[in-house]
């Protein structure tokens, strides 16, 4: 395998410009051979118009696209070696499962018997090899899903292109879909590229997230870098959930920064990103619930001691079984979330409670503005 058969898709300056409005600017990247890549961000990023790009339904306005090492700028969609996976499947609701699957390949060129034998393999593959026969509305949507990749995947695509597939389901199946959709990546070992607003949907199949912002990618990497190594403010509050303050820095030393915050809080946390923060200038702070620990006012404080302290008061507390969190209003009237263990005890927090949170500096993420 040469280097650039290594990389099943590189973008490589890539921009798209609608009269004065520039929906991508300058984004590069490249895609390992078999890898699960996420595009994440929020709706109007550019993420789709990447996506139709890459797939050769607009033209960049600057910049190369190569698919196996190969510019595809001047090749049109049909020609190029790429499937796509709708929000809306597209299935053929006139033909039966083998039909749908097999339309692709007719139009390929394929015999009959090499048509049998593809749409068998694919549906094995997608764990439903008894279906062959089953009309579109007979399905359920997971087979739906499944069905509209086997049909792509029978054609042998280098790359997978998934615009928000998973947006029309119930909450239920679109959790099972995520591990799904992994799986079938895995058993596939193709390049999937998928388009989300959706930060969960991201974090759990990806191998590779690159996170979107107003066009251009604010930072690529392994969903784990992502959330705890953000590199700017945008990734730290758009990826995960945060308590979120803005501030002024009031003193920076020994690799700590001390930020008044606008709330009237003062907190220390450790300096992110690629811009100094020095004293006076504006800063963003971060702190996840999950790194915040509420306890009872009479409760003993941690050991070691954290460096932020705040007492407050219950505001009200979300059931989620081992993922539950507590809303406790601070002194200055701001809301702050911590994540709690619940029992269904008389120790657990309740509404009302007066409580004490606790969390550490280096937890405490904070971005210049």
């Amino acid at each position: 395998m040469t280097a650039a058969d290594a990389y099943d898709l590189e973008c490589t300056g890539v921009s798209k410009d609608f009269g004065d409005f520039r929906a991508v600017d300058d984004v590069s990247f490249r895609i390992p051979s078999g890898t699960f890549f996420s595009i994440l961000g929020p709706s109007g990023c550019g993420k789709t118009t990447l996506m139709r790009m890459i797939a050769g339904f607009e033209d960049p306005s600057a910049g190369e696209i190569s698919i196996k090492g190969k510019s595809v700028l001047s090749v049109p969609p049909n020609k190029r070696n790429v499937k796509m996976v709708f929000q809306h499947l597209a299935l053929f609701p006139m033909m039966n499962v083998y039909e749908n699957i097999a339309y692709g390949l007719r139009c390929a060129g394929a015999s009959k018997d090499e048509i049998a034998r593809k749409v068998a393999d694919v549906l094995e593959r997608v764990a439903l090899p008894d279906l062959a026969r089953r009309e579109i509305h007979q399905l359920s949507g997971g087979q739906k899903q499944r069905i509209a990749i086997a049909r792509c995947m029978a054609l042998n695509p280098d790359v997978l292109l998934l615009d928000e597939p998973l947006g029309a389901l119930d909450l239920k199946l679109r959790e099972a879909m995520k591990i799904e959709l992994k799986l079938l990546q895995n058993q596939f070992d193709t390049t999937f590229v998928y388009i989300t607003h959706d930060q969960s949907e991201a974090l759990v199949m990806s191998d590779y997230v690159a996170v979107m912002n107003a066009g251009r990618f604010e930072q690529v990497g392994r969903p784990e870098e992502l959330y705890h190594a953000p590199e700017t403010a945008f990734v730290a509050g758009f990826v995960g959930d945060s308590n979120r303050w803005q501030g002024r820095a009031v003193d920076v030393q020994g690799g700590e920064v001390k930020v008044e915050t606008e709330a009237g809080l003062t907190v220390v946390g450790t300096p992110r990103g690629a811009r100094e923060i020095t004293p006076g200038a504006a800063v963003e702070v971060f702190i996840r619930p999950e790194f915040v620990t509420a306890s009872p006012l009479d409760a003993a404080p941690p050991q070691p001691a954290a460096e932020n302290t705040v007492r407050g008061k219950v505001d009200g507390v979300l059931f989620n079984g081992a993922n539950s969190r507590v809303l406790v209003r601070g002194p200055a009237g701001d809301l702050i979330e911590a994540d709690v263990v619940v029992t269904g005890g008389p120790q657990d927090l309740r509404e009302g409670d007066a409580v004490r949170l606790d969390w550490a500096s280096a937890q405490t993420m904070c971005f210049a503005s």
